[in-house]
């Protein structure tokens, strides 16, 4: 049933948890497939045989579409509807992951890659405006926003292990074929445990804004993997400047329509924009470490990749248990407090970097990576349950998008600047003797020097660590303050009665 403001009234009980199950399946598997493909690169690398530039686009691509498509999606399926959006994401979602699977060129993989990335984008805001109608009780509902969250941290972590253990037993299109029978399962249970919801009157639909909108977000996008891989160069600050240069036409134009396509009076709500901005600078510093950490595990420590990514998993439990927490401590401690406490704690994980050293630190690491995520963990918990219950309910899918796209932006800026800061520590402390390729990379470095300029390296690259942990430490310390600051006197949103 629905109330007169298109929000979805459900009675608590198993049923809705049940939905909440089914609306973690995608989550979790949209997550692993953003860090499994990592694992699978060299396998698929030696039988499709890419070139440079095809091998960046198969990377590069699945996100390109995903950040694209974010707001677009997200209001879509408050027109059409919010369950019809995810399963017919879902159809895609499978059946790009069987033509990846089975792909013969490195052109049909690219496809089918952008093709994943349409469908994960018509899920992540679908699955969190969904629970935003389902669970209308605030403590059931950030206990589910929990749930989800913790699914898309252990989804993360999953990756890499999974990655490996099909690759040892497997081919390379394994790590793809196992999404299929989760959409299926999804698309089985969807209709029968999900009900549909969407704006009661959506207005009329503008295409021009849907291609601004996508004309905006490709190309910034685009610039900032541009900067990460190749650092400060015309082209990305072209690609930059193009795609802002589009975004404020769209943004123009959103304001003079009647029925716009994004809503920017959502920002005008201090929850909303003060918790977009915390999640973005949360992902940003989270991500430029989940860069950096498995090249220190591996080419600095020596450890083997499957051996780095079990080291890595006690981050997953500290994530999980982040999510849940926030959920219970809720009850009983300002949530402006929780959030801020939070990303201290994660400020305080960073600094425990400092104590990484070339050729000891793996306690260090593994300690301040679990306080890292369990500190972003429950302080995103939260802040994505201000965000979705700041934006009236018929709107819950666009504000949803939204914050999918902050995430999506944060984590490609992260790996950007701060995987930059980093190499360019890096490059100041390998003497040119070492060769370029030494002073490209670490990996550059392992694989053509050894003895002394081999040390130096390893010392140079962790040298660029704590650069971005003293950056990282600074950053969330300052967002902690801010989001305290500025949501401590926040007004509770109304809520609807079951």
């Amino acid at each position: 049933m629905f109330s007169n403001r298109g929000e979805i009234v459900v009675k608590a009980g198993g049923r809705q948890w049940a939905a909440l199950a089914v609306l973690v399946l995608p989550v979790l598997l949209i997550s692993v497939d953003m860090t499994v493909l990592g694992f699978a690169l060299p396998y698929l690398s030696e039988d499709l045989a890419p070139t440079g530039t095809e091998q960046l686009w198969i990377v590069d691509i699945y996100s390109f579409m995903l950040a694209g498509l974010l707001v677009l999606m997200g209001t879509l399926g408050d027109r059409i509807g919010r369950r019809k959006l995810l399963l017919a994401g879902a159809v895609a979602f499978g059946v790009a992951s069987v033509l990846a699977a089975f792909a013969t060129t490195p052109w049909l993989l690219i496809a089918a890659r952008a093709l994943l990335g349409i469908g994960g984008a018509t899920l992540m805001p679908s699955t969190l405006s969904l629970i935003r109608g389902i669970f209308t009780d605030p403590a059931q509902r950030r206990t589910a926003i929990a749930v989800w969250g913790a699914g898309f941290s252990g989804g993360m972590a999953l990756g890499p292990v999974l990655g490996g253990w099909l690759l040892e037993h497997f081919w390379w299109g394994s790590v793809f074929l196992i999404n299929v029978p989760v959409m299926l399962v999804l698309l089985v249970a969807g209709p029968l445990l999900l009900p549909e919801a969407r704006d009661p009157k959506p207005g009329r639909f503008d295409p021009l804004s849907a291609v601004l909108s996508l004309a905006t977000m490709l190309p910034i996008v685009y610039g900032i993997k541009l900067f990460a891989e190749h650092g400060f160069g015309v082209k990305a600050v072209v690609s930059v400047l193009a795609g802002a240069g589009i975004g404020v036409v769209f943004v123009r134009r959103q304001q003079v329509l009647a029925d716009p396509m994004l809503d920017l009076a959502l920002f005008r709500n201090r929850s909303f924009s003060t918790s977009v901005v915390t999640n973005l600078l949360g992902v940003f510093s989270l991500t430029g470490l989940l860069f950096l950490v498995p090249q220190y595990l591996q080419l600095v420590l020596g450890l083997r990749p499957m051996v780095a990514a079990l080291w890595l998993l006690p981050t997953t439990v500290a994530g999980v248990a982040g999510a849940l927490l926030a959920a219970r401590l809720a009850r009983r401690i300002p949530v402006a407090t929780l959030i801020g406490v939070g990303l201290l704690i994660a400020a305080g994980g960073f600094a425990f970097l400092l104590g990484l050293g070339a050729d000891s630190g793996l306690a260090a690491l593994v300690a301040g990576f679990v306080l890292v995520s369990l500190g972003i963990a429950l302080s995103e918990t939260l802040t994505n349950d201000l965000i979705i219950t700041a934006a009236p309910p018929e709107r819950a899918g666009a504000a949803s998008a939204i914050s999918e796209t902050g995430f999506e932006l944060g984590g490609a800026l992260g790996t950007a600047v701060i995987g930059s800061v980093a190499t360019a520590v890096y490059r100041a402390g390998v003497p040119e003797s070492a060769g370029e390729a030494a002073r490209e990379t670490l990996g550059g470095a392992a694989a053509t020097v050894s003895g002394d300029l081999l040390h130096t390296a390893r010392e140079a690259f962790v040298n660029g660590l704590h650069v971005t942990a003293v950056l990282g430490t600074v950053l969330l310390a300052y967002t902690g303050v801010q989001a305290m600051l500025l949501l401590r006197r926040r007004r509770e949103p109304a809520e609807v009665a079951g």
